[in-house]
């Protein structure tokens, strides 16, 4: 079988890239281990102004408008909602923060994702604010798990999905570009964290981050709003909550752990004592596939220009793909500039 384009990877990275390329007329095959990957225990997040000085996030004014609109469309198309906008309420935890926030307010290129900003004595019930808190716009989560699971079910449907665990050994590179029996012009790899035990692509400068994610069942009254004081919460519905996510660059695998358990549940007394009590009802560890220059990893190996790499999204994958699959498909397609090229790590780090 000739294919344009052979994609390795079946997370978000891999789908919406896959999606976009067949939107174009190509020809494309996607394979997957079936496996349980990051984009599935991903919260989905988006999120433009993070961090303890609330900095907005680069290109947001240009990625935002293409996420939405991305999956917009994909709603259209499968007749599910997966991208759900709603308010966050980002809770102060120092004077410090207060300050940092209220600088933001003075540069219009913010003000279009921040709302008012309340004083402690203005309360939520059930929620410790007390430091305040800021209301943030245009913030929202993804339903990552039923998105990768209808366009799991398009690419069956149109004959382009493969479930296979790829050798590596059984990539012919020479006298032309083969895997098994499908022959593509090229192949791009999409393996999240996987990517550092690839023998064309472990050179790039990843840098690995484990984080887990609690369900919970609840019987407290909060905001239908996403709570962030450091962690994060996200309400499903009344009664159901997701909380997350932790940090662990040392213990990289994908098992739950009793420390992460702990550590979130504390995080949960900290923005609302009633929560204390809130039952388990799923916990969940993945690995991030981030960067040491937070960049994504996209564009062609050094020699085998019939290998790529679209990777490296961490923890705004949600926010970043939709944007950089129309990049690298202009790129792929029509031979157009590629943004966060794997070019600039060339001479620092590819060894031959």
């Amino acid at each position: 079988m000739t294919i344009d384009f052979l994609i390795i990877g079946q997370g978000l990275a891999g789908s919406l890239l896959a999606w976009e390329l067949i939107q174009r007329d190509c020809k494309v095959v996607i394979i997957d281990n079936g496996e349980e990957n990051a984009s599935q225990v991903a919260a989905g997040l988006i999120n433009p102004i993070t961090g303890m000085r609330f900095v907005k996030s680069a290109d947001v004014d240009s990625l935002l408008p293409t996420a939405k609109q991305c999956y917009s469309l994909l709603a259209d198309f499968f007749k599910q909602t997966f991208y759900i906008e709603k308010p966050m309420l980002r809770l102060f935890r120092s004077d410090a923060e207060l300050t940092h926030c209220l600088k933001r307010f003075d540069d219009p290129a913010y003000l279009d994702y921040l709302g008012a900003i309340s004083q402690p004595d203005h309360a939520i019930k059930n929620v410790a604010a007390p430091f305040g808190f800021l209301e943030q716009k245009q913030t929202g989560y993804l339903l990552t798990r039923p998105l990768l699971t209808s366009l799991k079910e398009f690419f069956i449907a149109k004959g382009c999905y493969r479930q296979a665990n790829v050798d590596y050994q059984d990539i012919q590179l020479k006298p032309s570009l083969r895997w098994q029996a499908i022959s593509p012009k090229q192949i791009i790899f999409c393996e999240g964290h996987h990517a550092t035990n690839n023998p064309w692509f472990s050179w790039l400068p990843f840098q690995l981050v484990k984080g887990e994610i609690l369900t919970l069942k609840h019987q407290s009254h909060l905001p239908d709003k996403i709570l962030n004081s450091g962690d994060w919460l996200i309400p499903l519905n009344p009664h159901d909550i997701r909380l997350g996510a932790t940090f662990d660059r040392k213990n990289l695998d994908t098992l739950p752990t009793e420390r992460g358990k702990n550590e979130l549940m504390s995080a949960l007394k900290v923005i609302s004592a009633g929560l204390a009590r809130a039952t388990l009802l799923n916990h969940q560890a993945n690995i991030r596939p981030c960067t040491l220059d937070k960049q994504p990893f996209i564009g062609q190996h050094p020699q085998f220009p019939q290998l790529a790499i679209f990777n490296g999204f961490g923890a705004k994958g949600s926010l970043q793909i939709p944007w950089f699959c129309q990049k690298f498909a202009d790129a792929l397609v029509h031979n157009k500039r590629l943004p966060a090229n794997i070019q600039r790590h060339y001479a620092t780090h590819f060894t031959g």
